[in-house]
């Protein structure tokens, strides 16, 4: 077949790829035969309109890589077309690229250990959601009627732990896990995990460290500007050993053998990443498909859910010194007082005022009495581990301890004074009372309140060349 003759009779950019197929069922080099004139005029004359390739001129027959760099997922796709005769078609958005390919791909003829297939690529610049979804309707069912379960929620991580053993069970992988990230904070945890009866594979909760964060780091790379990265036998693992040897030891370890990895991304910003392990080379497209549709719904759900904490964390805690905030605290109280609440036994009240935090912010600055504030509340949440720390304003802080005894109580509170000696500068009037139950709360409040008040007169009948 005169196949210049033919791809010129095609509108949108397309081009004839060969494959060259192996004895063993794996594939070799992977050309780009000819090209029609648009597919020809994006390389020699790109312009804003199309993506630039890594060269200028088009030549008949030379590597793939020479226009564009490897993509195991690309690879995966002509050799389904071109060896197993098999018509491909994919919507996606490959992060080198700010272009959305709508693709399609169909099989041609064979020469020997050569094989051909067509390879149609419309540009568009914005996401068209119709294309987005024009996948087998069964995939499509079978990840809506999961991702759905998200939908008003109120046990986020609950339900996202159904989810992920729903979609290991459509990928029929040993492993599937949702990895999250935070570049800023160098922090990495594990969101949800499914992991099959039979599996010899380790659970990432067991695997993950503080080091795990700059292996992540070096993932993208590894997917070299594609929208995943499909790894399904041992010549794409020798690809990672080149890319990342690094991760290639950490997989090789683990004893994963084949690895679909998509990033989860919310804009720009990497959220982190899902992927399944370890699946039937035969289930690759209905992975592949599975988790693209999937990340599109998820991303979505879990930015919405990060930034509900966030906002969460801005409304209970105290910026500067890390513990609860006022706002916390009065919500703690308001609902004490409520008449139907649930009574809470043996707890106690501490006010805790710094000594001096007036006069180190007019003689050495505000940075310094920052500094001060740090201090104790790190001396209180040290001496009183396991109970909640509240900064009431200014100088002031509160500790809510429960099933404690009054001995107790005044240990913590002895514990505290001696930590701040170990600080230059930290000093507190501590006032505390011990209730039974808390449904005198007003009375515990004030009497803690007072005994503050009268520990710090003392301080300064000691101190008085520090009085503010």
């Amino acid at each position: 077949m005169d196949y210049k003759e033919f791809v010129d009779m095609f509108e949108p950019m397309t081009c004839i790829i060969s494959v060259e197929s192996k004895g063993d069922g794996s594939y070799g080099e992977i050309r780009i035969v000819t090209g029609n004139a648009p597919y020809i005029a994006s390389i020699e004359q790109p312009n804003e309109d199309v993506p630039s390739m890594l060269t200028d001129k088009f030549v008949p027959n030379r590597l793939y890589q020479k226009y564009f760099p490897k993509d195991l997922n690309f690879e995966e796709f002509c050799y389904r077309c071109a060896v197993k005769k098999e018509p491909m078609h994919t919507y996606v958005h490959p992060e080198r690229y700010d272009f959305w390919f709508n693709l399609y791909m169909l099989p041609l003829g064979s020469e020997g250990d050569l094989h051909y297939c067509t390879y149609t690529q419309i540009l568009s610049q914005s996401a068209d959601a119709e294309q987005m979804s024009n996948i087998s309707n069964a995939t499509a069912t079978e990840v809506l009627n999961t991702c759905i379960k998200l939908r008003g929620t109120k046990d986020f991580r609950n339900t996202m732990e159904e989810v992920i053993s729903d979609i290991r069970k459509m990928c029929d992988a040993e492993l599937c896990v949702i990895l999250l990230t935070d570049s800023v904070e160098r922090t990495c945890e594990v969101l949800c995990e499914s992991m099959s009866e039979d599996t010899h594979l380790m659970s990432m909760r067991n695997i993950i460290d503080d080091s795990f964060i700059d292996l992540t780091d070096t993932w993208m790379d590894t997917i070299g500007g594609s929208n995943c990265l499909i790894v399904k036998n041992r010549s794409d693992m020798e690809f990672v050993r080149e890319k990342n040897p690094l991760w290639y030891q950490s997989l090789t370890e683990k004893k994963v053998e084949r690895i679909v990895l998509f990033p989860l991304k919310s804009g720009d910003e990497i959220l982190g990443y899902i992927w399944a392990t370890n699946f039937k080379n035969e289930n690759t497209v209905k992975i592949k498909e599975t988790l693209e549709l999937t990340t599109f719904f998820l991303a979505s759900e879990i930015g919405n859910h990060l930034l509900l904490e966030r906002l969460k964390i801005l409304s209970t805690i105290d910026m500067l010194t890390g513990v609860y905030n006022r706002n916390e605290m009065n919500n703690r109280i308001d609902a004490l007082r409520e008449p139907d609440t649930h009574v809470i036994y043996n707890f106690g009240i501490v006010f805790a005022d710094l000594n001096g935090l007036k006069r180190v912010n007019d003689t050495e600055g505000h940075n310094a009495g920052d500094l001060l504030l740090k201090n104790g509340a790190l001396v209180l949440e040290n001496a009183f581990i396991g109970h909640d720390v509240y900064r009431a304003g200014g100088d002031e802080f509160m500790v809510f301890v429960t099933d404690t005894t009054e001995e107790e109580l005044a240990g913590m509170c002895d514990r505290a004074k001696e930590n701040a000696g170990k600080f230059s500068n930290v000093s507190f009037a501590l006032g505390y009372c011990f209730a039974g139950d808390s449904g005198n709360i007003v009375d515990v409040l004030k009497t803690a309140d007072e005994r503050m008040y009268k520990d710090k007169e003392e301080y300064y009948k000691q101190h008085p060349e520090l009085k503010r």
